[in-house]
């Protein structure tokens, strides 16, 4: 039988019910049953493991507390996370640190490449931190492992998660040239949230940017997702669905938001397993190739199989 976390179990107020709630701090909202993960530590998560660990990786699947990532590591899926561990951004929904980056590692597109090799992937994602202290925010560090995969495992598809390059000129058109097969940009959350949730970006700015992927290679396919749960109202999911589609975004994920810890920004509602399906009904209505809409979706989950899936949607439309 499958171990299974459950979720519930660390909920303070279970444990220590006079820390239910303070006036000063908002009231943390008891998880429901339908979030539960997999507990890591199969013999395949280990081999994925080791071979992390042996060639001195980051993956985002640990940095962000992804809760898929018992799943994805059993099947030797990994998201890797580039340009070290410490993000020059302070989203209030992200566990990556923040602080003053390093220097890049000169060694790191060869020992990605040779992990994927390792690994045996077919369809890789690499995302990264933020590195605004970078001329170009990291754009030719992302060329340059997307080139080594190429050359060490010619077979493997590559899907990329990028920044925003946000007040980067050409940095988007160094990674477009290197010919990712998806380009991935997260919104994270609607406009009226960015204050609060995603301060150090743009709305606008990050539609235009997944726009100019297409302008540039219109052969790329382009991804986006969020996170509901930030007290989000309906409508304004659906318009910022509009809002992806008008930049020609071929594929949608919707999560939930899950608090990584107590300083950072609190869970408003937990949306039902019936919401994510109506998102996903809107978002195919609205003509995305692929949508991926459930509580536990996150933008590297099932990467590969999606991208099987975009390449037949995108076939079939074309006739």
């Amino acid at each position: 039988m499958a171990v299974v976390i459950d979720l519930l179990k660390n909920d303070p107020r279970i444990r220590h019910p006079e820390k239910a709630h303070r006036p000063d701090q908002p009231v943390q909202l008891r998880k429901p049953d339908w979030i539960r993960v997999k507990a890591p530590g199969s013999p395949k998560w280990a081999e994925t493991n080791k071979i992390v660990r042996d060639n001195k990786l980051v993956t985002v699947c640990e940095e962000a507390g992804c809760p898929n990532v018992g799943e994805c590591w059993e099947k030797k899926h990994a998201s890797f996370m580039i340009m070290g561990d410490t993000c020059t951004r302070a989203c209030a929904f992200c566990n990556v640190r923040t602080g003053m980056p390093g220097p890049l590692d000169a060694d790191e597109p060869l020992n990605i490449a040779i992990a994927v090799k390792k690994l045996g992937l077919e369809h890789v994602v690499i995302t990264s931190v933020d590195r605004d202290d970078l001329s170009d925010g990291g754009a030719e560090h992302f060329a340059q492992v997307i080139r080594a995969i190429r050359e060490h495992s010619p077979q493997t598809t590559i899907e990329i998660l990028t920044p925003d390059f946000l007040r980067k000129p050409g940095a988007l058109e160094v990674v477009v040239a290197a010919k990712p097969d998806v380009f991935n940009h997260n919104l994270e959350t609607v406009p009226s949230k960015y204050l609060k949730v995603r301060p150090g970006a743009r709305y606008f700015h990050s539609i235009r940017l997944l726009q100019q992927v297409k302008e540039l290679d219109p052969t790329i396919f382009t991804k986006s997702g969020i996170m509901v749960g930030f007290g989000e109202e309906r409508n304004e999911v659906l318009q910022l669905m509009d809002d992806l589609r008008s930049a020609d975004v071929d594929f949608l994920t919707i999560g939930q938001y899950l608090q990584p810890t107590r300083k950072h920004h609190p869970v408003i509602r937990f949306v039902t397993p019936d919401e994510f399906k109506g998102f996903e009904t809107a978002a195919y209505a609205k003509g995305f190739h692929l949508v991926s809409a459930s509580p536990l979706t996150r933008s590297s989950h099932h990467a590969g199989e999606d991208f099987k899936k975009l390449k037949a949607a995108r076939q079939s439309k074309l006739g």
